[in-house]
């Protein structure tokens, strides 16, 4: 990876680390710091996804491959192995961490109280 497509990497990923504090700042402080290694990881994973899904656009999910006199037959590219694997942890974690979010009370059917007065 060149030098700027890693500092291009970094920045995404602490801009995406920004995003998701945001958004858990309202949970109580003694979760914070778990809380933090998800963000942390979620926050890797979703750029890097974004990464691998322009090269699986680019390259496709197969390749043809053959290895010695054998015929060259389809098979799924390492790229898009890679891309499944980590969307499920990605969706694990996403999962977690919208699980720690406070639930939110539900708003009454037709309105508030002022339009039924």
């Amino acid at each position: 990876m060149a030098v700027e497509d890693k500092a291009k990497k970094e920045k995404s990923i602490k801009k995406e680390v920004l995003r998701l504090r945001k958004i858990y700042a309202c949970i109580e402080e003694r979760r914070q710091k778990t809380i933090e290694g998800l963000i942390q990881r979620a926050a890797f994973m979703r750029v890097t996804l974004e990464d691998l899904e322009e090269d699986i656009n680019v390259y496709g999910v197969t390749e043809w491959f053959s290895q010695g006199d054998q015929e060259p037959y389809q098979r799924e590219r390492p790229t898009a192995r890679v891309y499944n694997s980590m969307n499920t942890s990605y969706q694990k974690i996403t999962k977690q961490l919208t699980d720690l979010l406070p639930k939110e009370e539900p708003k009454p059917k037709g309105g508030d109280e002022f339009e039924s007065f």
